[in-house]
């Protein structure tokens, strides 16, 4: 992925003083990434004790020196340049700073892990951190919390497959219903994460089957083996646990999280976690969800049920990753004053302060599930008192499934800096940091679904390692600019590649969120999927079935009024301004119109359009994009790997067959819906 040899070529080829404990598992990293880089390509390096001053003569005989931070008072600029440069030290695990002095470089980690992504730092700048002066400059990040869900499967499930919602091929831990004996993709996985900041990861499931759910008992020596391959790299360990473990592993008549006996398991099982990984980062629990277990089985909430395995976790240190994804899964189609949307603020915003301070409640961006594009969930507006991770889908379930070229960064970026309480209040990026408000002190941070497998490019559709890139990014630094980490990508992943590669790049990737959404589900209206594997056009799929996924088209309109005076009410769950800006369809953005809005088809939009005409033409545009950026692919050939272009042209043509077929089958519904005919005479089936 981002880390070929040729990335750390500008670091390999230079003199490096590094003073990094080898006993320390990260800091024997450092020393190990260094010396490969420095063997590969003629470098050296010089290995000191952390403990020991760093003169400065010996400093500066060297153009790179990489040191940990000493927790000394600052004596004076020739005595030891590391010790002097300790003032206004962020607090935060994983900080570092950088100054450029003369013809030194010098990296400062607070910690072992913030050597790793300082050294890091250094392979992203390349060469050009190697010039010039540099006043010392410090990073931290942003979210205490930089965490991926694994969807792995230890049995192939026979709907899901391996891999749960997984696009590349089966499960890098998991084989033959056991944990692979050759865990080597694991330790490659864990250098790629480390090298972007992610600090933590769940190797399961959060549909906890029952082979996945024996990982927290039998399985534990297995879990240790991958704990000791991401404990290099700075990752902790998280296991998805199911809520009725306590009966279904231990026997037990009953998982009611108020049971002492039910209690005192989950303490027995945790401190057996802890003997065998004693860095565990906790758990993630979907309860209550889809046919999940959970705590309603016993009229208790998800307070009590959260809090339960939190108090387990508490004497370790452990936290409980509970999701709020939670609604009716067997709603009747007819009965239009049940909103899905609805459903996680409803239960979860009534429990606000409530949560134990080591409970993360773990909420998606949006009310429904992970579409091309819905509004923020208000959920995240409505806990000022828990603390809350918002989850995204690096995976692309809804978003084309990684045979699509679809670049999610600009999408959450969007995402992470909209104000929930509109101009100058706080961004969602805030609330899941937990800065700039009243709860400061509860930090969490962002969460996504990882969309790598066994596959040989690691994400199926190469371009789609640009997706866990740029979340690794965002989730160190929200306010990023998506367009400089996509850069950063592109560099580090083609170091080579001539400004033609670049720009065909830029030029398939750039709009491609955007360009996806033009070709299917129209203005925020969300699914129109194929049921269960979700996957191309079906506009009606969903909507006489019991998910609550409906959009409502007739012969006079579309879309799903969840406004406070005629509808659902769901827009009255959000905070001034938004729920007037959404309430009123004069003032609703267009892109999600039909989101809050039952409109007629011929209802014009801001833009000013009908919702017909924009449909013909968003989706005659969107897809007749995806035949320019074939092209413009194919035009490269020679000038890339030769199998990751064929992977990627096979990949296009995909997404150009099925972009035709998204937009045929939408234009067709709506004309044959509201008999209007596109203006521009455009053909109509």
């Amino acid at each position: 992925m981002w880390l070929p040899d040729e990335a750390l070529r500008p670091l390999g080829e230079r003199r490096v003083l590094v003073a990094a404990g080898t006993d320390d598992p990260v800091g024997a990293t450092v020393v190990a990434e260094v010396r490969a880089a420095t063997a590969r390509w003629g470098g050296s390096v010089t290995v000191a004790s952390p403990d020991a001053s760093l003169p400065v003569e010996e400093a500066r005989g060297h153009d790179v020196v990489l040191a940990l931070v000493q927790p000394s008072t600052p004596t004076t600029a020739s005595d030891d340049p590391v010790r002097t440069l300790t003032a206004d030290v962020p607090t935060a695990s994983g900080s570092f700073g950088v100054l450029r002095e003369g013809a030194t470089t010098t990296v400062l980690g607070l910690d072992p892990v913030g050597l790793l992504y300082g050294l890091h730092h250094l392979v992203r700048a390349g060469a050009g951190t190697f010039d010039g002066e540099a006043a010392l400059t410090w990073h931290a990040p942003v979210n205490e919390l930089r965490m991926l869900d694994h969807w792995d499967n230890v049995d192939v499930h026979p709907v899901m497959g391996q891999v749960e919602r997984g696009y590349a091929g089966g499960s890098i831990f998991y084989a033959d219903g056991r944990v692979r004996e050759d865990l080597s993709r694991v330790a490659s996985y864990g250098r790629l994460l480390g090298s972007v900041g992610i600090n933590a990861v769940a190797i399961n499931n959060v549909n906890v089957h029952h082979t996945e759910a024996r990982l927290l008992t039998d399985g534990l020596p297995d879990v240790a083996r991958i704990a000791d391959l991401f404990r290099p790299h700075g990752i902790r360990v998280h296991l998805s646990v199911s809520f009725a473990a306590p009966m279904t592993l231990g026997g037990l008549p009953t998982s009611d999280p108020l049971d002492a006996d039910v209690q005192a398991w989950w303490a027995a099982r945790v401190a057996d976690v802890y003997d065998a990984v004693p860095d565990f980062g906790g758990f993630v629990v979907k309860a209550d969800s889809e046919g999940q277990p959970g705590p309603f089985a016993y009229g208790r909430d998800h307070a009590d049920g959260a809090n339960l395995l939190a108090r387990a976790l508490k004497p370790f240190g452990g936290t409980v990753f509970w999701r709020a994804f939670v609604y009716d899964h067997k709603q009747d189609w007819r009965d239009r004053s049940t909103d899905r949307a609805r459903a996680a603020h409803d239960h979860f915003s009534p429990l606000d302060g409530r949560f134990d301070d080591n409970v993360v409640l773990q909420v998606k961006y949006g009310p429904m599930d992970f579409q091309t594009r819905e509004p923020v969930s208000p959920v995240i507006a409505a806990m000022p008192r828990t603390r809350l991770a918002v989850e995204l889908q690096v995976t692309q379930e809804y978003t084309g499934q990684q045979k699509h070229a679809v670049w999610l960064g600009p999408q959450w970026s969007e995402i992470l800096r909209f104000r929930p309480w509109g101009d100058g209040g706080r961004t969602v990026a805030d609330v899941a940091a937990g800065t700039g408000g009243p709860d400061d002190a509860r930090r969490a941070g962002l969460v996504a679904v990882s969309n790598v497998g066994d596959d040989a490019f690691w994400t199926g559709h190469p371009l789609a390692q640009a997706n866990l890139y740029s979340f690794a990014r965002l989730a160190w630094d929200p306010s990023a600019d998506p367009q400089t980490l996509l850069d950063e990508w592109i560099g580090l992943t083609f170091p080579d590649a001539d400004p033609v590669v670049r720009e065909t790049l830029h030029r398939v990737l750039d709009d491609s969120w955007r360009t996806y959404e033009d070709y299917t589900a129209p203005l925020g209206v969300g699914f129109m999927v194929r049921p269960g594997h979700h996957y191309g056009p079906d506009v009606d799929g969903y909507e006489y079935t019991p998910w609550g996924t409906y959009h409502f088209a007739d012969r006079d309109g579309i879309g799903v009024d969840r406004t406070r005076a005629t509808g659902t009410g769901f827009t009255g769950q959000f905070p001034a301004p938004w729920r007037d800006v959404y309430e009123d369809v004069t003032t609703c953005p267009d892109e999600l119109l039909l989101f809050f809005h039952h409109v007629p088809w011929s209802h014009v939009l801001h833009s000013g359009v009908s919702v017909a005409q924009h449909v013909y033409d968003t989706h005659w545009d969107g897809a007749a994009r995806t035949v320019e950026n074939a092209a413009a692919w194919d035009a490269i050939a020679g000038q890339v790997p030769a199998d990751l272009h064929a992977r990627v042209a096979e990949r296009l043509a995909e997404q150009v067959r099925s972009a035709h077929e998204w937009r045929d089958q939408l234009r067709t519904y709506v004309f044959r819906h509201s008999g209007i005919p596109d203006a521009t005479g455009r053909t109509v089936y």
